[in-house]
């Protein structure tokens, strides 16, 4: 009689073991592909730096520095990485040249903590300070961090 009962028994926790490796196993990969998807969503909705275009790029929206020009209306937004050469105190604000391998230029931050040699990426927009002298003109281009 045990015998009969017990083929019943053990087919029972079978099943019961095999659905429980199965719940698991689905909630484990309902939460891996969950992650993936959030992460390939947060690559996308990066704008530049993205997937767009079919390639994976990090930091493809940092303009050169060689190629920030003078703008007409002054609204140019751009981002720029490189190296602080030199820094200048203002009265609420600093001024840092930042030093890329195209280029320099000042930006003018409410940040105090850089160091000279440090790498940096500011966001900021282009503007230009006309400097006749004799005749001439001295202006420069700078970016004023946003």
């Amino acid at each position: 009689m045990m015998r009969k009962f017990a083929q019943p028994v053990a087919f029972m926790q079978q099943a019961i073991n095999s659905s429980l490796v199965f719940f698991w196993m689905s909630k484990f990969v309902k939460n891996r592909l969950g992650l993936t998807f959030l992460l390939v969503v947060g690559l996308c909705s990066c704008g530049n730096s993205g997937l767009s275009g079919g390639k994976l790029g990090i930091g493809t929206n940092v303009t050169p520095i060689r190629a920030i020009k003078p703008p007409q209306d002054n609204q140019s937004t751009v981002y720029i990485q490189g190296k602080v050469s030199k820094q200048a105190p203002l009265i609420k604000e600093q001024l840092y040249q930042i030093d890329d391998t195209t280029g320099k230029i000042w930006v003018v931050t409410k940040q105090t903590n850089l160091q000279e040699g440090q790498q940096v990426v500011f966001k900021g927009k282009v503007r230009y300070r006309s400097i006749p002298l004799a005749g001439k003109e001295f202006g420069e281009v700078y970016l004023e961090e946003e």
